[in-house]
Formats: C-alpha cells, sequence, structure tokens
C-alpha cells in the first residue's frame, strides 16, 4: 500500500473513530484558498457546541506523527480552520485535534494544535 492510499485508509479510520465516540462529520479534506498558502483540513466534525478540526497522522509512533506537523502547516491549519468558521459564521466552540495511527492503535490528541 503506498503512502497516499495509507492516509486515505487513516482518514477513513480516525472518520469512523470519531463517529463512534458521537460526531458527525461535516467535511472531509477541507481546502481553502488554492495556491494562497493554505492548508488541507483532514476532518471536520461537530458534536453539539463543538465544532472539531482533525489533523490526521499515521506513523509508526506518536513521537514521530507530532514531529510530521511542522509550525509552518500548523500555522496554515489554524487559517483553514478560521476560513471555515467565518464562513458558516460559527458562533460556537472550536477545537483543534490530532488522531494519530500507529500500526496497533488510535491516538486521540483533543488539544493538540
Amino acid at each position: 500500500m503506498n503512502s497516499y492510499v495509507s492516509g486515505l485508509f487513516s482518514e477513513f479510520l480516525a472518520r469512523n473513530y470519531l463517529r463512534l465516540h458521537g460526531f458527525r462529520i461535516l467535511k472531509k479534506r477541507f481546502k481553502t484558498g488554492r495556491f494562497t498558502g493554505r492548508a488541507e483540513i483532514d476532518i471536520i466534525a461537530k458534536k453539539e457546541n463543538l465544532i472539531l478540526f482533525v489533523e490526521v497522522k499515521k506513523r509508526p509512533t506518536i513521537t514521530d506523527a507530532f514531529n510530521a506537523i511542522p509550525r509552518t502547516q500548523i500555522k496554515r491549519l489554524r487559517t483553514a480552520a478560521e476560513t471555515f468558521i467565518e464562513q458558516r459564521n460559527w458562533r460556537g466552540n472550536a477545537r483543534f485535534d490530532v488522531i494519530i495511527i500507529t500500526r496497533f492503535k488510535i491516538k486521540w490528541i483533543k488539544g493538540a494544535i
């Protein structure tokens, strides 16, 4: 399995994991501002008064996954999340989490970014 397909499968696992925890998936692979330096948010989910922006990483270890999210990407992800909030005129709570897929488990880090 190549890295692209592996990434898509990891995002599929993460979406189902969120559904099991009561979230409704609003968007997957949300992109804003093509060619403007903005990022792609892997998953946007909602539960009650909370919008969740999720970055999914598949790596051998949790440390490797965190090291795969550079500061420049974090800045672009935040900008993309702000764009989504503005477009939807969202007035509830929002949070940016990371879901890490390792070989044998799923680790959900809330408020990671």
